[in-house]
């Protein structure tokens, strides 16, 4: 029988694309009101021939769900499966699909894999190291903190996700300026680690961890709010790390409960070759780190992804392995004057694949996000510094003009 999916639609991306293309399965679409403005106009007409249900803004989540029950059984299909591939999604869309019968995380696995101060308990509770941290409402506990833990800190919201909101502090004058603390949301402190940051993707199926894929960032991903180069190359050579990332990650996934999908992860390696895990999400990694992923060992990335998501296991063959990497062209704010065009960039050395996000008049706001790009390019080489050095040459070329418009 040809499978059907609920996928929930928040933002056009490469996984969405790759879903759309699929012609071996039977697709339908959840969407939020209060996000409908965040889908191109593009994408809505390319899917406005597949079967959409939008829960309304402010809506009881029951009510929308005995409303989705009601309309669901009109179809031809009915979906057996459900894949969130976003994470500022999350918790109202596994509730949504527990409510509806389909697979989901339960609440408490919500809090594992969204709520950081919920997820570094629980690393705690399975013997996974990870930071020191702490809760905190005001300034005064942060300054607690710091006198047990010392300075510099880091400072983001419990719910945080690219960076948004996120802050090394160095001193108390880094905190004085950021107080009051928004009451709004839950905020936290942990210590900040020194050493290398990695991140970390698996793929899991029926609880069993299928393989797992470690990236390599130029910067820290902090730091690339602080204009560091804004990238991640997939090590499909060139990984050296001496640990048994499949055992870590298994460990993970049994701690949680996790039966399938997409895991990405962040870890800091010391100097000595201690981990400490920093997040788990339980969803696709941002960016381009799956397809970076793919392009590193030759395989569908994608269509892996996907099968973990319909119940099945993916046969993962890999060949002629390589370093590939994504790199966020640099973004500015203010009116677009002049920017390089892709197709300059598409002809640079190891470069296989971009995108543009902008174009020359566009209006772009002030953002703050590990996320907030011009676009971004895809760069192949046969070891990691070749590919680091190949992003380098594209930031030398790559120019974005912007004046102010205030």
């Amino acid at each position: 029988m040809r499978p059907c999916l609920l996928l929930v639609d928040g933002r056009p991306g490469t996984f969405t694309d790759h879903v759309l293309s699929r012609d071996d399965l039977d697709l339908v679409l959840l969407r939020f009101e209060e996000h409908l403005s965040s889908l191109p106009t593009d994408h809505l007409l390319r899917t406005a021939d597949i079967p959409t249900f939008t829960i309304a803004a402010d809506a009881d989540i029951r009510r929308e769900a005995e409303r989705y029950l009601t309309w669901v059984a009109g179809l031809r299909v009915r979906p057996a499966h459900f894949c969130n591939p976003q994470e500022p999604l999350q918790e109202i869309s596994q509730r949504f699909a527990g409510l509806v019968g389909l697979p989901h995380l339960d609440a408490e696995q919500v809090a594992w894999v969204r709520d950081k101060t919920a997820m570094k308990r629980r690393f705690r509770e399975i013997g996974i190291p990870c930071a020191e941290f702490s809760e905190v409402a005001d300034g005064d506990e942060v300054l607690g903190f710091a006198a047990a833990h010392g300075w510099p800190l880091i400072l983001k919201p419990v719910d945080g996700w690219s960076s948004i909101d996120t802050y090394k502090l160095n001193d108390e004058h880094d905190l004085a300026r950021l107080l009051p603390l928004p009451p709004s949301r839950r905020w936290m402190v942990e210590e900040f680690l020194t050493g290398r940051e990695y991140q970390l993707c698996a793929l899991v199926a029926h609880g069993r961890v299928l393989d797992t894929y470690v990236s390599w960032t130029p910067c820290a991903l902090l730091e690339t709010i602080y204009g560091g180069i804004n990238g991640s190359i997939s090590l499909g050579v060139d990984n050296e790390l001496g640990i048994d990332e499949k055992e870590l990650v298994q460990r993970i996934v049994d701690g949680m409960r996790i039966d399938h999908g997409y895991l990405h992860m962040e870890f800091f390696r010391s100097d000595d070759g201690g981990i400490h895990m920093s997040e788990v999400g339980a969803r696709l990694a941002g960016c381009e780190l799956p397809s970076n992923h793919g392009f590193a060992r030759n395989f569908d990335m994608m269509a892996a992804t996907l099968d973990t998501y319909l119940g099945r296991v993916p046969s993962l063959e890999y060949s002629t392995p390589r370093c590939a990497g994504d790199l966020l062209l640099p973004y500015k704010p203010g009116r677009v004057v002049k920017v390089t065009p892709l197709e300059t960039l598409l002809s640079m050395p190891g470069v296989v694949h971009g995108r543009m996000n902008i174009a020359i008049g566009d209006d772009l706001p002030d953002q703050r996000a590990s996320h907030a790009s011009a676009g971004y390019v895809q760069i192949v080489g046969p070891s990691r510094q070749i590919v680091e050095d190949r992003m380098n040459g594209v930031l030398d070329a790559f120019k974005l003009v912007t004046e102010d418009v205030s």
